[in-house]
């Protein structure tokens, strides 16, 4: 008996649907290339030089026409410098990481390289999971003991690159600068977490200059120095939900240290905690010429737990009073926002705008802002300063 011509249709196209889902399944299927390092001959012992492996597999994803993961199983692989390069035949490589990469303890051996991990002119990488394990303690130690040290690697760097992830990561005891985002455009940071000791010297948390459209969420940073470091550069930098302490807080700055510099504008900090931190929402300049400038800057949502200096902006930075003294700082500072700011001072000014005599800090507002040092009113010190409060402000506005 013939089938109906209406149902025969059906089946025709329901069977054209089907064969169209299977290819499209079998070729997502194959569509990703996975390198996994241990195949190319590392070794997760924590010993065995694994750098080779690791250097292998980039060169096969990157010569890769299809996205490619290049996998790192459970266990810890030594590593020494590694640079990944571009430009790569596809814009879609992820290293899944389920393990350790461990530095060299000995901080001779990279101590020197500038960074430890490093890509550059890169397009689509993204890095999902794992434990970077810097072991920059002997370094640190060396640091604070006086002796003549190199200055350390960077764990982390991203240079001249676009559309970056960085996800799940966990930097541990870096010996110099954790992540650092230099020449970038495009970079999400989340759920990224920085774990190094509070004496441990010059380790930023997450560093960003010459980069625009950085998003740094869902984090927790606790470190010797910067939580986050914002150099001459940035802009369209989004910050939110970021836990920082022991460390010296969020920090647009050092700014103007070169006489012709690039601003930093468009910074969005958003929900932050700070406990026990050297510093909360800083902004600070070299006291000398420069064109730099800071400006568009929003602080909202902010927890202070015993932070020693919860808002400052210093515009008389000297460090060893080297190369600038009796100059004044050239970095224009304007239209920053402070709203919805609470919690408690470790000292009595816990509102401190210390500005440039040549070039003030202008549009400066308050809003909602309640700081108290021993349960009692903090104080507010200001210098070069002019602006605004809204609302209810303690310590009371010297602007």
């Amino acid at each position: 008996m013939e089938m109906p011509m209406m149902r025969r249709s059906i089946l025709v196209v329901l069977g054209v649907l089907v064969t169209t889902l299977l290819l499209g399944s079998s070729a997502a299927a194959v569509a990703v290339s996975t390198y996994n390092v241990v195949s190319l001959g590392a070794k997760g012992d924590g010993k065995t030089d694994s750098t080779e492996a690791f250097l292998s597999a980039w060169a096969k994803a990157c010569e890769s026409v299809n996205p490619a993961v290049i996998y790192v199983p459970a266990g810890r692989f030594f590593l020494k410098n590694m640079v990944f390069s571009g430009q790569c035949k596809n814009n879609a490589i992820t290293f899944r990481i389920a393990g350790t990469l461990v530095a060299p303890s000995d901080y001779q051996v990279i101590g020197n390289a500038g960074n430890w991990i490093s890509f550059q002119y890169v397009n689509g990488v993204t890095i999902s999971g794992g434990i970077l394990d810097g072991q920059g303690t002997a370094l640190w130690d060396c640091k604070n003991s006086g002796k003549s040290c190199p200055s350390g690697a960077t764990t982390l760097a991203f240079s001249n690159s676009n559309n970056i992830k960085i996800v799940g990561v966990t930097s541990l005891n870096s010996q110099m600068f954790h992540i650092v985002i230099n020449g970038c455009n495009n970079v999400k940071l989340q759920g990224v977490k920085v774990i190094a000791s509070g004496n441990s010297p010059n380790t930023d948390g997450i560093h960003v200059q010459l980069s625009t459209g950085v998003t740094i969420l869902n984090s927790k940073i606790g470190t010797g120095d910067d939580c986050v470091s914002i150099g001459p550069g940035t802009n369209n930098l989004w910050i939110e939900n970021v836990a920082c302490g022991p460390g010296h807080g969020i920090s647009i700055g050092s700014l103007g240290k070169d006489l012709n510099e690039a601003g930093v504008q468009n910074v969005t900090v958003k929900t932050a905690t700070f406990r026990g931190t050297q510093n909360g929402l800083r902004i600070k300049s070299w006291g000398r010429p420069s064109s730099g400038f800071a400006r568009n800057i929003l602080f909202q949502h902010a927890v202070m737990v015993n932070v020693q200096n919860p808002i400052v902006i210093d515009q008389n930075y000297c460090p060893n009073n080297k190369g600038c003294p009796g100059q004044v700082s050239g970095v224009k500072v304007s239209d920053v926002t402070y709203k919805d700011i609470h919690g408690t001072s470790a000292t009595e000014v816990a509102v401190k705008f210390d500005c440039s005599l040549q070039n003030p800090c202008s549009r400066i507002s308050l809003q909602d802002v309640k700081l108290t040092y021993k349960n009692e009113p903090a104080l507010a010190s200001c210098s070069h300063a002019a602006g605004t409060a809204l609302g209810m402000v303690q310590p009371s506005s010297c602007l």
